[in-house]
């Protein structure tokens, strides 16, 4: 069914009215928005000021006494006389008792010992009189090859060499501070110190006309038979 439009109620016709009074009413109230002031209100509006009066304190000033000075000193007594008296005159001496708590000991003598003698142990190298094996040199090489035993382990091991030693021969004859000087092997070396410290007394070398110590060298051969 069709709906049917009346003209009296149609408000498309008034549309262009209703857009216009719009606008007035707009641009009305932008001009009475610019136009708006806000009124000052005076300023006797703002209220009363009231006065305060501050009090002033008073200090109060206080006052100290001085002290009194103190009292001027006597003047000093002159003496008008003056009493000489003779320095030749005898003074007796006062008796007075000397009492001694703690006497002191007597000094003991002083004892300086006497420096003993420095005696120089230094072995000799070539004295006048080199020492002497019993017999000598070959009496000396014929002990040796007497006394030396090869060691098990070195023959075993197939160790052999010379060994070079170095003693000293005392003011007595006798021989001591054995040091290898080049060795071989251990067994070797030990072998060599034991022979020579077997050694008989020698001959002490002189100096002087005195018996002294002389340092000496020794060669030991180990030699493998084949």
């Amino acid at each position: 069914m069709e709906r049917k439009k009346y003209s009296k109620k149609d408000l498309e016709n008034k549309r262009g009215l209703f857009l216009q009074v719009g606008l007035v009413l707009a641009l009305s109230g932008a001009l009475f928005a610019f136009k708006y002031t806000n009124q000052i209100a005076p300023a006797g509006s703002l209220g009363e000021i009231q006065e305060q009066m501050i009090e002033e304190e008073i200090i109060p000033i206080v006052r100290f006494e001085e002290p009194a000075p103190p009292p001027p000193p006597p003047p000093p007594v002159v003496v008008d006389e003056i009493k000489i008296v003779d320095n030749t005159a005898d003074v007796p001496d006062p008796d007075i008792p000397f009492y001694d708590d703690n006497p002191m000991p007597a000094p003991s003598p002083i004892f300086t010992p006497e420096p003993e003698p420095v005696v120089d142990n230094t072995p000799f190298i070539s004295p006048e009189k080199m020492p002497e094996f019993p017999g000598g040199e070959a009496a000396m090489r014929a002990f040796l090859a007497k006394k030396v035993k090869y060691p098990i382990v070195a023959l075993q091991n197939g160790v052999f060499g010379t060994v070079f030693l170095n003693f000293v021969i005392n003011t007595d004859g006798s021989v001591s501070d054995i040091k290898v000087i080049r060795g071989v092997d251990s067994s070797l070396d030990k072998e060599a110190i034991r022979v020579v410290s077997s050694m008989p007394r020698w001959q002490p070398g002189m100096q002087g006309g005195k018996a002294v110590r002389v340092s000496y060298s020794v060669p030991i051969s180990f030699v493998l038979e084949r």
